[in-house]
């Protein structure tokens, strides 16, 4: 699926997310849905066309390996000259041929082939096995769900032991073949599907329902086992792009539903527990093991989608309000490994629920949301490129808007963003201009400071301090006075008696 101008749609003067319904189809023109994993082709068109490009890969392999025999062949009988020559190029020879013939062989040769790296991959997984307590929990989860599948085969008589074999079979041969590459495990399990599903409706003459019930129940038995080994598997790059999105959304935190052109009023009660309950349920995904359980998270918070804006339209919900107000849940929900869930879904789901029905429906258009966020650009949102650079490095996030000019469906919690917003606006200008001033005092200080230690200076060159000697002691008064032995005796006071 692409994203890009075309696709988007002028809407009551707003731009819209717009995705015709015809572009969540197969592009082969069978009616399923297609999937972006499956390059626009539904489950069963893609394996044709896999199995197409796969056979001709190794018919070219073939042709390429018998062009080298001959070359190697001709080179052989043209050096006849000395026994050590012919030795070495035979010794080449059938050395390249080896090589070639057994490059690239069919899935269900590898399938039935023992394997050489099996201690290999013993020894990583018991280097990386969980906690006890977590395998004692996926233990006792394995355990119910057989004991159930037992019960649910018992009202199939005999081909329910027929189905229980057959998945043994499945399950012992998957345990010896972990050094397949993740592909080719789902090819294995989904021709395992196809096959169980043909004996159920012609071997078994099954009717439709109980087929699909069957499959549900298969599908939940097998998954639930292989989950830890087939989930974010580490030969693929499924944690790499996990993480990738995971940032997008982060660095996209600042979008609102008005830029999306979302039509859900979160100040209604009513819809706002219906958004906390869409968000709960996609991120309620990543918890689940089987498949099928994963898409029924998926569903529900599809529905509750849908109710919240028939509830804030008070009319039916339409597929291009459904759209933008996913994009908006994932964005602020950033459910964990959404891509790695996507990926588990695509690979190991019953192909007939990702074809048709509601599931597939639900789960192509999560596939849509998930591929227009990772390619959202300034157009997409009406924003100027500037703007939306300025927003995606965090220099500055939008502007608040005044209480009056509020639409009527802005949330409450977009209210309160954008007065903290317009808060921290006001204290940072505070913080800057108090900074400002402070540095301008701090210059005053330091100018006044040189300024007297100046002019202290100048007046020191201009009158130059001078030290002169100490002058000697002051004699008494009459110390030169030889005749003061003839004066007369000080005056006495005198007390008279009144």
């Amino acid at each position: 699926f692409s994203f890009d101008r075309k696709k988007m749609n002028l809407k009551s003067e707003r731009r819209g997310i717009h995705v015709d319904q015809s572009e969540l189809l197969c592009k082969k023109g069978c009616g399923y849905y297609g999937n972006p994993a499956w390059q626009g082709f539904c489950s069963k068109c893609w394996r044709e066309e896999y199995h197409k490009a796969r056979q001709k890969q190794i018919q070219e392999d073939w042709e390429l390996a018998e062009r080298l025999q001959r070359e190697e062949e001709e080179a052989y009988a043209s050096s006849q000259s000395t026994q050590g020559a012919q030795s070495l190029t035979f010794s080449k020879f059938e050395e390249k041929k080896t090589n070639e013939k057994t490059r690239k062989v069919t899935t269900v040769k590898k399938f039935f082939t023992a394997s050489s790296r099996a201690g290999a991959k013993k020894e990583i997984q018991e280097a990386k096995a969980p906690s006890p307590s977590i395998n004692r929990q996926a233990s006792i989860e394995t355990d119910r769900v057989s004991k159930e599948f037992i019960e649910f085969l018992k009202t199939y008589h005999k081909p329910g032991q027929d189905i229980y074999k057959q998945c043994k079979l499945f399950l012992d041969t998957m345990n010896h073949k972990r050094d397949l590459s993740i592909e080719e495990q789902s090819e294995c399990a989904q021709d395992f599907y196809q096959n169980v599903a043909d004996k159920l409706q012609t071997r078994w003459k099954v009717p439709p329902e109980k087929v699909e019930k069957a499959m549900d129940q298969i599908e939940k038995y097998i998954m639930t086992r292989q989950y830890k080994y087939v989930f974010c598997p580490e030969t693929t790059d499924d944690e790499k792009k996990d993480l990738a999105v995971q940032k997008r959304i982060r660095a996209l935190h600042w979008v609102t539903p008005q830029m999306l052109c979302v039509p859900v009023n979160e100040e209604m009660p009513e819809v706002s527990d219906m958004v906390v309950k869409a968000i709960t349920d996609i991120i309620e995904m990543d918890s689940k093991r089987v498949p099928r359980d994963k898409l029924a998270c998926i569903t529900k918070c599809s529905k509750h989608i849908f109710n919240a804006i028939k509830i804030t339209k008070n009319e039916p919900a339409s597929a291009d309000d459904f759209l933008p107000t996913l994009i908006y849940i994932v964005l602020k929900g950033n459910p964990p490994r959404l891509q790695s869930n996507i990926q588990y879904i695509t690979r190991f789901c019953n192909p007939s629920r990702l074809m048709t029905g509601e599931d597939g429906y639900y789960f192509t258009n999560l596939c849509c949301a998930v591929a227009f966020i990772e390619k959202l650009d300034a157009q997409s949102l009406n924003l100027s490129q500037e703007d939306f650079d300025r927003f995606m490095t965090g220099q500055t996030s939008p502007k608040k808007q005044e209480s009056d000019s509020f639409s009527p469906d802005v949330c409450l919690g977009v209210k309160q963003m954008c007065k903290s917003l317009d808060l921290l606006s006001q204290l940072n200008e505070r913080q800057e201009r108090i900074v400002s001033e402070a540095k301008k005092l701090e210059k005053d200080l330091i100018d006044w400071t040189d300024g007297i230690t100046k002019e202290v200076e100048d007046i020191v060159e201009k009158y130059p301090l001078e030290i002169k000697p100490k002058s000697q002691a002051l004699a008494a008064i009459d110390s030169e006075n030889v005749e003061n032995d003839k004066l007369p005796p000080p005056l006495q006071p005198q007390v008279y008696a009144g």
